[in-house]
């Protein structure tokens, strides 16, 4: 399980330009993925060999001035919640305002570590004005330039060493598969698993989860079993007034990182919708297995088309991952509830597949002789060997002469040549190009 850093403050302060820096540093050191820039909020970051997700609390503020004092608080109360550390900006040009003060009188009552971050501090001036940030009673700040990212190492330094020390997990005699719930709020998550364990309670019993809000159901019926994770708002009803698209993301991204598959529970009568793309492209960003079930089919005016047209759209949405199941239940009429299981199931199973690399070479190097790499600037680029990795998730490297020149539509093509020759449904594929 990673940490989860929170970036709070007032608007303005330059959030989201310390967030894209560390999300970028991710990116230039692990591998860039197209397609996942879609939800900004949220990000994986690295520094010093440790892995961990950042929150940028900056993009959800709407509003004139005096609705801004009530935005932040709900933010900055549910990242305090979710997180492990949290990093509080301020802006050396403006010092301290009230709105600083309020944000920091919220911070002051919290057991967990707070790192205070002053911005666009960029020379020995600002470094001697940063000294008034001591008044908002937080102890040590780090100075920073956000834009040029100076400083930012040692902010990056402290992160890492108030990071909570986690238990490592006690290993289970046999290790059930995770499927997490996730969805937008009020799409039927609750009420579709509801509908799997019963009120008659089928299930065997109530592990409360490393995560204080997902609690693992095990499930064990119909000849499956499993653990199922529930996002679905099992603590504090009361706060699903607060801005319902950042406490989901919120929710979301703790039940993401813990599933080994996540079946995301749309409302057929709002279609597929910003939010749950952003909880799609999380799963797929890390690594997990996706089933989208449309829920509620038994409220949408069908006619012989409908299912084909709705599955369509929502593939144009998820270009280029397009094959992933999606099917239409309803949790109320209990319709396909059954089939969405085995779907799932099958999901899990396509992840830990593993195929001979015999039958992988026998297979892709015809593929590849078929139609091989453009040539780049008269250069042939030539694949004469690969394999797929022992890794959680399925990954595949082909080993090439020059694989500097082996862009992304070929990966593409290859990956979908995999897919139609292995069921790899709902799984996200790694291809890698080495050198041999």
């Amino acid at each position: 399980m990673n940490n989860i850093v929170a970036i709070v403050g007032r608007p303005n302060v330059g959030k989201s330009t310390l967030f894209n820096r560390l999300i970028q540093r991710r990116e230039a050191i692990v591998d860039s993925v197209s397609g996942v820039t879609r939800d900004r909020n949220y990000g994986k970051s690295e520094w010093n060999g440790k892995e961990f997700s950042v929150i940028d609390t900056g993009g959800y503020i709407r509003g004139s001035d005096d609705v801004f004092e009530g935005e932040i608080r709900k933010q900055v109360e549910l990242a305090i919640d979710e997180a492990d550390v949290i990093i509080f900006v301020v802006d050396v040009e403006e010092g301290i305002t009230p709105m600083d003060e309020t944000v920091a009188k919220l911070l002051r009552k919290v057991t967990k570590p707070v790192l205070l971050a002053v911005n666009k501090v960029d020379n020995a001036m600002r470094e001697k004005d940063a000294v008034e940030f001591y008044n908002l009673g937080l102890g040590e700040y780090f100075t920073f330039a956000s834009i040029s990212g100076s400083g930012t190492g040692d902010l990056l330094d402290a992160l890492i060493d108030s990071f909570p020390e986690k238990p490592e997990p006690v290993q289970e005699e046999v290790v059930l598969p995770r499927f997490a719930v996730v969805g937008r709020p009020n799409a039927g998550k609750s009420s579709f698993i509801n509908a799997l364990i019963g009120k008659e309670r089928f299930m065997v019993t109530d592990i409360a989860g490393t995560t204080r809000d997902a609690i693992d159901t095990k499930f064990d019926r119909f000849g499956f079993e499993f653990n199922l994770v529930d996002t679905a708002g099992i603590r504090r009803k009361a706060k699903v007034k607060e801005d319902l698209e950042f406490y989901s993301v919120m929710r979301s991204v703790r039940a993401i990182e813990h599933a080994d598959i996540c079946i995301l529970v749309i409302d057929a009568t709002r279609g597929f919708e910003g939010q749950d793309q952003s909880i799609f492209w999380l799963a797929e960003k890390n690594r997990k297995g996706v089933v989208i079930l449309v829920n509620k089919w038994d409220l949408v005016e069908k006619d012989t088309m409908s299912t084909r047209d709705y599955e369509e759209k929502i593939k144009k949405e998820l270009m280029p991952f397009t094959d992933v199941p999606i099917l239409f239940v309803s949790a109320l009429t209990k319709q396909r509830l059954l089939k969405a299981l085995e779907a799932t199931v099958q999901v899990f199973e396509n992840r830990k597949q593993r195929i001979p690399t015999s039958k992988f070479n026998e297979f892709m190097l015809k593929v590849i002789e078929a139609y091989p790499p453009p040539a780049t600037k008269g250069k042939y680029v030539k694949i004469k060997y690969c394999m797929q990795l022992p890794t959680q998730t399925p990954q595949f490297v082909f080993f090439a002469n020059m694989p500097q020149y082996v862009k992304e539509p070929y990966k593409r093509y290859l990956e979908n040549k995999i897919r139609e020759n292995w069921d790899f449904s709902g799984v996200p594929i790694d291809i890698y190009i080495r050198e041999k």
